[in-house]
């Protein structure tokens, strides 16, 4: 027999306490326990015949003395069958000789049935301590709905020297799955493990095999952090899991999670999965209906919960309760539901778990991609309560509820897929997105909602892990400090501290590249020096030898720390920086791999589009020999381990089996986050995997200070005020590039109610006219671009004032719509694509040399983001250089000790003495340029030796180098060759 402790009676004793005194629950006793069928049979009885007395008599008059025997074996029986469940007998009830009898009434939508209301009032809790599920086993405490065995509790107590995971390993191995009461579907649906710190549970009992998923509110690190972290917060008078008895098990939330937050799920492999919510899932659901409750549509919500969170069950169930969500005056507040999402299959597995929820015709309706404007009007102007559909319809649905009487809850998943194009160039200006960043499917959102304001008859209710500055103006909420921030929050902290995800820091690796650039002609040409160097770098960045070596160091360290973790299943991602650079890359990992008979590394492609590679024209389904829509299976099956991306599949893409990344690629602020991230997913059922980073681009600091304002809460530091606007129309006022007139004439086209017709377009077109030519007669380019970029912040700023606060001003806002049409008129500066550097510059000597190694550092959180103010700040005009200076400062930056005209006269020297070779000139002529390579190469080191009293620093690296010593020369190789057979 289990010997109980004084400390662990006492605790007990107080749950059972307050459930009795404070929520109601009737104390039973291991007596009153049908141990072979899991129930307490006098408490389901008397809950039918105080509920369905007719139903009730029905039976008695059909089985006499038996009713009792019969009704409770019955109810067994559809327990137990493989086809029903627990939550489907409770939701659904059973059938006896043709009755129907209800085992649980779910709580009315709205008050508009008293008699449905008094029936809900009528389900009944129980809780009966130290149960005996076997003769072996004891439970510490069991709660009964109706009777019906639904949670058990294992209890421990810190005093006594054990916690939760003393609780977790009774169940795993001292509790039989095969106890009537234990049994998966039939038994208790819920079983917990608790300590007075902490709560864990699971839904299926498997030996040990259970897996245990944390219960607990999360925990602050100070007095000003919102719960952020793993566990519960101290209290100075309770528990800190009396929420448990407080909250989680009164009679409203156990009835509630029933009917309306657990379903079972199917995974791939066909097997079901009772789904019971995480603390945060339940907890952000009920916050949100209970604001929705009292505020109808007039409000926004931002939910950042992080990758790990179980975002797509959260956004299910708070669909599912928002379409029957009614207020205090009893009228439903949203007529449809909008889920819209662009992640790969997410639709389905939305409407299969809001089915399973509730599968009446009619309630869920998927639209993907290929469903028209018909079928999207069809499913909003019908009866369908939820409508799936992809993020990418944003636009039209944007317009069909602005024109529409009906009021609609948006519910929009976090927007990933990256959008370029010309067409998100107004979107990237109006939201002032860093340059380094993709625009998303979010931006458009943003610039959507903040063009338009709040739509009196629409909710939105945005999820995402990382919101942007724009973001958290359009759907955050001011805290008492006035920073905007997430309504909810389960932040990354949280996540990694549970174990969801990992810290894809934790194990990060920086490379340096070092090389030397020279000069391979006499002049020396003027070049604008920011552009030069970012087009000599990024020509060096694709050198064969930089490819090469950098291809190396991934495969031998993929094949020598990632390839045989998690079981041999593990992949791996490297990220460059284009499709040009995904094409150079993948020849080169091919042609490695086949010089060195791997057969155990295998490599595909992932890019949008086609790409031209000296010459050659490439496509990601042309290299790899599949069409791209099979690419993720591809990769997640056994056939493919390493996946060369641009682009693609850094965002919104989940692998658990990724466990590298090599990055070539310069990664910054949500991007950054986002795209390393791809590794943070845990596979089911594993606690061994590990990341690794190798990172060619950027430094362990800039990702910390990426992932800084993530990690727990995101709040924006400022906001839009109408001081900024003012400060705008004064500048754009002083350069009188407007005539009054026309800003009047032309809003009064753009603001008439019937719409701009033939004649008011050619109108406003010539006004529009009219202006660029005081536009373009503004000073300088500097004047312009200043000028111009005033002008977009006025139209930007406006928009935000008016959406977030209401402001208004008649003639601010005429000037809004008139600059927003101009701002379409003002000619985009082309970037300068300058001179091919390449015909003018060499790179050799790359080495790549390892500068850091960071593992298990932790991250640390600096919350603030901040929007773009009305201060200018515009690139000045470059001063041209000399190119010497451009590769003298980037070989300085390279760490090289060699002056570089001394240097260069050194091997002009040696070529001079090859130049000279009868022999050379002799194999230039006889041979092809590549056969002539080798006579080349073998007089290398010879004219070096010539030369070498005169040049012993330099030669002396050379000569022990070869490999070095060749990527010098061979610059000269061409050229040689062409002169000396008199080309």
């Amino acid at each position: 027999m289990e010997k109980r402790t004084l400390g662990e009676l006492e605790f007990e004793g107080e749950i059972l306490d307050h459930l009795e005194k404070e929520d109601h629950y009737v104390r039973r006793t291991n007596k009153d326990f049908d141990r072979a069928r899991a129930m307490d049979d006098e408490m389901l009885l008397g809950f039918l015949e105080a509920t369905q007395p007719d139903e009730v008599a029905t039976l008695r008059r059909v089985f006499g003395d038996r009713y009792a025997e019969t009704v409770l074996n019955c109810v067994n029986r559809e327990l137990m069958k493989p086809s029903r469940s627990l939550i489907d007998v409770l939701k659904n009830g059973v059938d006896v000789s043709h009755v129907h009898l209800h085992l649980m009434y779910r709580r009315p939508a709205s008050g508009l049935n008293p008699a449905l209301e008094a029936k809900y009032e009528q389900n009944k809790l129980s809780v009966a301590p130290e149960v005996w599920v076997s003769d072996e086993e004891r439970i510490d405490l069991v709660i009964f709905l109706n009777g019906l065995a639904l949670f058990a509790i294992e209890l421990k107590c810190e005093a006594d020297g054990q916690d939760y995971t003393d609780a977790m390993n009774q169940w795993r191995q001292e509790r039989n799955p095969k106890d009537r009461a234990l049994l998966e579907r039939a038994g208790c649906a819920v079983l917990f493990a608790m300590d007075t710190s902490n709560v864990y549970m699971t839904t299926r009992l498997a030996k040990e095999r259970t897996a245990f998923l944390p219960f607990n509110m999360g925990c602050a690190d100070g007095p000003d952090d919102v719960d952020t972290g793993a566990g519960n917060p101290l209290r100075d008078d309770d528990y800190s899991v009396a929420y448990m008895w407080e909250d989680v098990l009164k009679k409203d939330s156990v009835i509630e999670l029933v009917s309306q937050f657990m379903f079972y799920e199917r995974d791939k492999e066909g097997r079901e999965a009772l789904i019971f919510p995480r603390y945060h899932q339940r907890d952000a659901v009920r916050r949100i209906l209970a604001d929705a409750y009292v505020n109808g549509t007039s409000e926004n919500y931002l939910v950042q919960h992080s990758a790990g969170s179980g975002k797509t069950k959260t956004i299910v169930w708070l669909a599912y309760r928002l379409a029957s969500l009614h207020d205090a005056n009893d009228e439903q507040i949203f007529d449809n539901v909008v889920i819209m999402t662009d992640r790969v299959n997410v639709d389905r597995q939305l409407q299969a778990a809001v089915l399973a929820l509730d599968p009446k015709a009619g309630m869920v309706r998927t639209l993907d991609a290929s469903c028209t404007s018909a079928d999207l009007a069809d499913a909003l102007n019908g009866n369908t309560k939820i409508t799936v559909t992809t993020i990418q319809k944003f636009m039209y649905i944007s317009d069909l509820i602005k024109r529409s009487a009906k009021t609609y809850a948006v519910i929009i998943d976090e927007a990933h897929s990256s959008t370029t194009g010309t067409e998100m160039a107004s979107v990237r200006s109006s939201l002032m997105i860093d340059p380094g960043e993709a625009a998303t499917e979010q931006d458009v959102i943003d610039a959507e909602l903040r063009a338009n304001g709040k739509l009196p008859n629409v909710s939105m209710f945005a999820f995402t892990a990382t919101p942007k500055p724009t973001t958290l103006q359009l759907f955050g909420r001011p805290d008492e400090h006035g920073f905007h921030r997430a309504f909810h929050l389960y932040s990354m902290k949280q996540a990694i501290e549970e174990g969801f995800i990992l810290d894809v820091l934790d194990n990060y690796t920086e490379y340096e590249t070092y090389f030397q650039l020279t000069k391979t002609v006499a002049d020396d040409p003027r070049v604008k020096q920011s552009d030069a160097r970012r087009r000599i770098l990024r020509f060096a960045e694709l050198q064969d030898a930089n490819v090469a070596q950098r291809v190396e160091i991934i495969v031998e360290h993929f094949r020598e720390n990632v390839m045989g973790t998690l079981g041999g299943v593990a992949k791996a991602m490297v990220v460059t920086d284009s499709r040009k650079s995904a094409v150079r890359y993948m020849q080169a990992f091919q042609r490695y791999i086949d010089e060195h008979g791997y057969d155990d590394v295998h490599a595909l492609v992932a890019f949008s589009g086609k790409v031209t590679v000296d010459g050659a024209t490439y496509t990601e389904p042309m290299m790899n020999g599949f069409p791209e829509s099979q690419t993720p299976d591809r990769f997640d099956g056994d056939g493919y381990n390493v996946m060369l991306v641009a682009d693609k599949y850094q965002t919104g893409y989940d692998q658990p089996k990724l466990c590298a990344m090599y990055v070539m690629k310069k990664l910054r602020g949500v991007n950054a986050v986002q795209t390393l991230s791809r590794l943070n997913r845990v596979p089911r059922g594993r606690r061994d995997k590990q990341t690794f980073v190798l990172d060619f681009a950027n430094t362990y600091e800039d990702m910390r200070k990426a992932f800084a304002p993530y990690y727990k809460a995101t709040m924006l530091a400022n906001t839009v005020t109408v001081s900024d606007i003012w400060e705008l129309d004064k500048r754009i006022d002083a350069a009188a590039v407007f005539d009054p007139d026309d800003v009047d004439g032309a809003s009064s086209i753009l603001l008439d109610p019937e719409g701009v017709d033939a004649k008011g377009k050619r109108k406003l077109d010539n006004v529009m006219k009219r202006t660029l030519k005081h536009y373009m007669a503004l000073g300088t380019d500097k004047d312009k671009r200043e000028f111009a970029k005033d002008l977009r912040a006025f139209v930007r700023f406006y928009e935000f004032l008016s959406q977030a606060s209401g402001f208004s001003d008649e003639g601010l806002y005429r000037k809004h719509v008139t600059y927003k049409v101009f701002a379409r008129y003002i000619p985009r500066t082309a970037r300068d694509t300058g001179m091919d550097l390449s015909a003018l510059i060499a790179a050799m000597g790359f080495k790549q040399r390892k500068v850091g190694e960071h593992k298990g550092e932790k991250l640390t959180s600096k919350p603030f983001v901040k929007l773009p103010s009305a201060d200018r700040f515009v690139p000045k005009d470059e001063d041209e250089v000399e190119l010497s200076k451009v590769i003298d400062e980037i070989n300085s930056a390279m760490g090289t000790d060699y002056d570089t005209d001394v240097a260069m006269a050194a091997v002009m020297q040696v070529i001079n003495i090859m130049m000279g070779s009868d022999k050379l000139r002799r194999s230039a002529k006889a041979n092809t340029e590549e056969e002539f390579r080798l006579s080349f190469e073998s007089e290398i080191k010879s004219a070096m030796v010539r030369s070498y009293s005169q040049n012993k620093e330099l030669f002396s690296t050379l000569l022990k180098d070869d490999e070095r010593a060749r990527q010098v020369f061979d610059v000269f190789l061409h050229s040689m060759y062409g002169q000396m057979r008199g080309e």
